[in-house]
């Protein structure tokens, strides 16, 4: 079992080691929590390439105690090209979650890097961006060690992958999917962001780099031009959050559904648990989920074209009266529409107690599956969530931001403790979010312990095929009995697995003292000094 990290200067944490080692070492060489994030953020897009990428989206939390943290928006939007006629045109009755026409949508995440150093450089922050990209490049060029999630999930997605544009010949080996621990190498994506680092992030949306992106976007038959770069921009909001009893809950805005992880663990409050790990607290969870969820479809899509306001959501009022929705001993008949998704979360938490909590994410695996063979950049398919019919916020429509299942989260305790946490998972994210902070927040885990512990996941997400209540092989038989006679439909799960995400969390304490956790389900650690 592994154990919470603790730490008193630094303390990093993401889904897979050789990230996290590249935020350690900048913070040990005096960077800032935001500076140590960009280098995992980077590194991840180079050795976890099946799970994220600079083709897609990201979003971030950036605070300290006392402060009200901002939020930097790097969500793409749809490119002009990108109606319901042109797929129509092409006689399909939905968007491909495959191939150059799920490509339908900027890629705002670096944009959101330079935002965030620009956040830095208020701060202080005095890394250069090369020094940031250095891990990632050297990685990329000298190669890594592929994991056994990317071998095992580019065998199992192969025949719809191999033949994207590019994909074979980054990813593949002799037309297989590589062994788990050969040497990958991806010489294009380093020499990018070695010119990133040395051109700007700018040079991705509006220089020679982005005219070399859009002339291969072009070439494989994706509608994204140049133009649509350069109209990419990231810019900074003010995040959701609600007060609980000794502490306050901040999570991301729409277009994401941090409005649902906050509303659940609002309405679990209300129920008055006492005790963790039974059927109360599980049941609890489960059905907070239900309402936040249900909420959330009726409401949340691109910011600019929803008819409601998510804080209307978050007052005592609506969420007192959601909560006495709850049945406290019989499950609400399910399921609701599933969102899948493909993500890395990573946080940091430097010695000043400047914290980030960031999120970046292509969407399914390997996102479009397009690879572009000038830059070696995967591009995501997060629009191919846009409907093609009917009315509401995530209806397809140029300028259009799409529906994100991204969420980071981030609390303050009345204790003077500040926590920043986190998950990949799709569907499953608010779920993992809800039980890692229970069971820390609410019933005095240990942090390590409350991500250790096992989950469970509502609905189909990343890696499922049903809609059932999914239970990892772990949680006692008496309480699985006990769900399934409350009317939940059950499904036991692997012990471990992926499919409930690669959370982690760090929380600093009033005296500055640091702890971490890691996700056993990721390849990730927690690492401090």
């Amino acid at each position: 079992m592994l154990n919470t990290v603790r730490a008193r200067r630094g303390m990093v944490t993401s889904p897979h080691h050789l990230a996290s080692e590249a935020g350690l070492r900048v913070l040990r060489e005096g960077g800032n929590a935001i500076e140590a994030t960009v280098a995992m953020a980077a590194a991840l897009a180079v050795v976890y390439p099946h799970m994220t990428a600079i083709g897609g989206d990201g979003f971030w939390l950036i605070g300290a105690p006392g402060e009200e943290p901002v939020g930097i928006d790097a969500c793409s939007r749809a490119v002009a090209a990108a109606t319901p006629e042109l797929y129509f045109r092409a006689g399909l009755d939905a968007i491909p979650q495959r191939g150059p026409l799920a490509a339908n949508t900027t890629a705002a995440t670096v944009a959101g890097w330079g935002e965030a150093l620009a956040v830095s450089a208020e701060r202080g922050g005095r890394l250069p961006l090369a020094r940031l990209v250095e891990d990632a490049v050297w990685h990329a060029r000298n190669g890594f060690a592929v994991t056994a999630s990317q071998s095992e999930l580019t065998a199992q997605k192969r025949p719809e992958l191999a033949a994207m544009p590019g994909f074979a010949a980054s990813f593949l080996v002799d037309g297989k999917a590589p062994a788990t621990g050969s040497v990958m190498k991806l010489p294009a994506l380093g020499e990018t962001l070695e010119r990133i680092g040395t051109e700007g992030t700018e040079s991705f949306y509006r220089g020679a780099l982005a005219r070399e992106i859009a002339g291969d976007l072009a070439q494989a038959g994706a509608p994204v031009t140049l133009n649509d770069l350069a109209s990419c921009r990231s810019r900074r909001v003010a995040p959701l959050s609600v007060h609980l009893p000794g502490m306050r809950l901040f999570n991301f805005p729409p277009p994401t559904q941090g409005l649902s992880s906050l509303m659940i663990l609002a309405l679990f409050r209300r129920l008055g648990v006492r005790e963790a790990e039974g059927v109360d607290h599980l049941h609890g969870l489960i059905e907070a989920t239900k309402q936040a969820f249900l909420v959330r479809d009726r409401l949340i899509g691109d910011p600019d074209a929803m008819t409601g306001r998510p804080e209307d959501w978050l007052t005592d009022e609506a969420l007192d009266r959601l909560a006495a929705r709850i049945d406290r001993a019989k499950a609400l008949p399910w399921p609701a529409p599933p969102s899948a998704g493909d993500t890395v979360w990573l946080g940091a938490i430097d010695g000043d107690g400047l914290a980030v909590s960031f999120i970046q994410s292509i969407y399914f695996e390997f996102g479009s599956g397009v690879v572009l063979p000038q830059t070696g950049i995967v591009w995501q398919n997060r629009g191919s969530s846009f409907q093609l019919r009917g009315e509401g916020p995530r209806v397809l429509e140029p300028g259009r931001k799409p529906f994100h299942t991204l969420n980071p989260a981030m609390a303050s305790f009345e204790d003077g403790r500040h926590m920043v946490y986190g998950t990949m998972g799709g569907e499953g994210q608010p779920q993992t979010q809800a039980a890692l902070f229970s069971r820390y927040a609410f019933f005095g885990s240990e942090l390590q312990a409350a991500i250790t512990a096992p989950r469970w996941l509502l609905g189909r997400t990343w890696g499922a095929e049903t809609v059932t209540l999914k239970l990892e092989d772990r949680f006692p038989p008496d309480l699985v009995a006990a769900l399934r006679a409350a009317g939940h439909d059950v499904e036991v799960v692997a012990p471990f697995d992926a499919m409930m995400g690669h959370a982690g969390a760090i929380a600093r304490h009033a005296d500055g003292r640091l702890e971490g956790a890691s996700d056993p389900r990721s390849d990730g650690a927690a690492m401090g000094f």
